[in-house]
């Protein structure tokens, strides 16, 4: 047996055997209490590697563990610190106010997260994790974008004038384009005409 290992597990041999028993609790569990019994039973390293099925340093681990913490330490894993570094504040901070108060590049219409990585010099994972963690969803926020067409104003008082007050006894109507769409022909026959029905020429 390893030196300075000594277990005793006579108060929690019956809690030990029923966690082997047990057919529906984790297995990583399962062979931590079969180490535990295994050594208390004076059984040397490599048997215990046997019957437990595990290598040697995880024998040397949990047997560790057990002395320390008892059969709880057994069933909980120790936390492990985070491999990823945090994010300097200020950098943080830069993400959150181009997000929220800049355009993004390109004429796009919001910011996503490789556009804001490039322009960051950052991660695609990192810039979504500051915006998971400030609530930011730049992809759910609609903007209107204003024309570059230096009579836009001009045209938009024109249009705005037909609503606001249309000629006598006029109806004005308004038809909006579909974006991305042609309607370049029909791909049904039209109806033939009768009463009542409309009849449009394209």
């Amino acid at each position: 047996m390893r030196k300075g290992i000594e277990i005793e597990v006579t108060a929690d041999r019956t809690r030990l055997e029923a966690i082997v028993a047990d057919r529906n609790g984790p297995q990583k569990h399962v062979w931590r209490a079969r180490v535990i019994l295994a050594t208390a039973d004076g059984c040397g390293t490599a048997e215990v590697m046997r019957r437990a099925g595990v290598s040697k340093p995880c024998v040397w681990r949990w047997q560790e563990r057990f002395m320390a913490a008892g059969v709880d330490g057994l069933l909980h894993d120790r936390t492990r610190p985070s491999r990823i570094p945090p994010l300097p504040q200020a950098v943080v901070e830069t993400v959150v106010t181009r997000t929220l108060g800049e355009a993004p590049p390109d004429g796009a219409t919001h910011w996503t997260a490789p556009a804001m990585a490039a322009a960051s010099g950052l991660s695609v994972s990192s810039v979504q994790r500051i915006w998971r963690t400030h609530g930011l969803r730049p992809h759910h926020v609609r903007s209107f974008k204003l024309s570059s067409d230096p009579n836009f104003a001009a045209k938009v008082e024109d249009i705005v004038g037909l609503y606001v007050d249309p000629p006598a006894h006029a109806v004005v109507l308004s038809i909006d384009e579909k974006s991305q769409i042609q309607a370049l022909d029909r791909t049904q026959p039209g109806l033939p005409m009768k009463p009542g029905r409309l009849h449009h020429d394209p």
